[in-house]
């Protein structure tokens, strides 16, 4: 299938939204029971985000951040240790025609906010936004 020229240039779609935020949820869910092999994975609490979906359908790419922020790269390293073993269990918790490939990325939102908090607390910002 080609690309959908009507969508180009837009948000996700409301089906790239709905089905974004139910991995979400079917993942925080295996992450929180414990459920996978991993002794190492399953020592750590893990906050999922955001899922993004690709068009397709096919990726989903996962936003997470460990609780209180520490080992985040070690996170990333579990959870692609155990891509696989997450993937058929999010496929079996949800009827997707496709179980699609996962990708995790350190949710930064946080980050952002913290940012843009610092950025507004600045002399000069609060004077132009008092005025």
């Amino acid at each position: 299938m080609g690309k959908n020229i009507h969508s180009e240039g837009r948000g996700p779609s409301q089906r790239q939204l709905r089905v974004g935020e139910l991995i979400r949820r079917a993942l925080s869910d295996v992450l929180a029971r414990g459920d996978i092999h991993d002794p190492d994975l399953n020592r750590v609490s893990i906050t999922v985000g955001e899922v993004r979906t690709s068009p397709d359908l096919r990726i989903a790419t996962c936003y997470v951040m460990p609780l209180g922020g520490q080992g985040q790269d070690d996170l990333l390293k579990l959870l692609a240790r155990n891509k696989g073993e997450l993937r058929r269990m999010i496929s079996k918790k949800l009827a997707l025609k496709y179980a699609p490939d996962l990708r995790f990325q350190l949710d930064r939102t946080f980050d952002q906010m913290d940012d843009t908090r610092a950025l507004f607390e600045r002399q000069e910002v609060r004077r132009d936004i008092e005025e």
